[in-house]
């Protein structure tokens, strides 16, 4: 039987496009261990750990906690053939899911560029979006938290008017932060910190009380997480690690 290929942690984050900060994360909770190790400690993996990986991304985007994919894929009854078919029907409907989303995104830009745009069926700017898929998470996550009460209670109250001031803040700040990563700034610059401050005090300002060690937690997921890293990513290539250790400098900053 031929040798596998083998790769080192740097290459299978380039490979997969995940942290290495998230590949030692999951081997340190039983995750994903590679087989093999240098003489100088240095992980090795093969061509099966990346296959595992595969799952493990597929199981995070079709949002499974990391427990639940370990035991699965440690089951011995796993099927991996059925679970790849399973997986890529849920797959295919999201993507019809997300038509759905571009067709909206379209009836908005409609509207914004059609001076009689009240006429148009508003219902359809929110065809293809699913919150209580994120809802339900985010209290399997937090639900026993006074973070995720407080943040239940508040948004609770907030209007149309609300969410949009949200999310044109909150695109203002990421924008700023990839205005200054493509300008080569380093994350621990003062002027990166205080868009990472800003960051935080929004999340205080309409969520619920954020302090630094809080922040950093938050950061430490965006980069575990790789469905979090995505979306923050579609502001600017490679804005989550450049984010998360602005975050982290910011909180040191507190500190001192």
């Amino acid at each position: 039987m031929a040798r596998q290929r083998t790769y080192r942690v740097s290459d299978v984050a380039r490979i997969a496009g995940v942290s290495v900060r998230a590949l030692h994360h999951y081997d340190d909770i039983g995750l994903l261990v590679p087989k093999e190790r240098t003489d100088a400690g240095y992980r090795v993996y093969d061509e099966d750990d990346l296959l595992r990986l595969q799952q493990i991304l597929l199981g995070r985007e079709l949002g499974l906690p990391l427990e639940e994919i370990r035991r699965s894929l440690d089951d011995a009854h796993f099927d991996h053939r059925q679970a790849l078919l399973a997986q890529k029907r849920q797959l295919q409907a999201r993507a019809r899911r997300a038509d759905e989303m571009i067709r909206a995104v379209d009836t908005a830009l409609a509207m914004l560029e059609d001076a009689q745009g009240g006429t148009m069926d508003a219902k359809q700017l929110f065809d293809g979006f699913d919150p209580a898929q994120h809802e339900a998470e985010a209290k399997e996550r937090w639900g026993e938290t006074e973070a995720y009460r407080e943040s239940a209670r508040r948004t609770k109250r907030y209007g149309e008017d609300d969410w949009r001031q949200i999310q044109q803040e909150h695109a203002a700040i990421y924008a700023d932060a990839v205005a200054m990563l493509q300008a080569g700034r380093a994350p621990d610059s003062a002027e990166a910190m205080d868009v990472a401050e800003r960051h935080r005090l929004s999340i205080g300002r309409w969520f619920y009380p954020c302090d630094a060690a809080m922040h950093t937690n938050l950061a430490d997921m965006w980069e575990a997480d790789p469905r979090f890293a995505k979306n923050i990513d579609a502001h600017g290539a490679g804005l989550t690690p450049f984010l998360a250790a602005a975050v982290r400098a910011n909180a040191r900053r507190h500190v001192g």
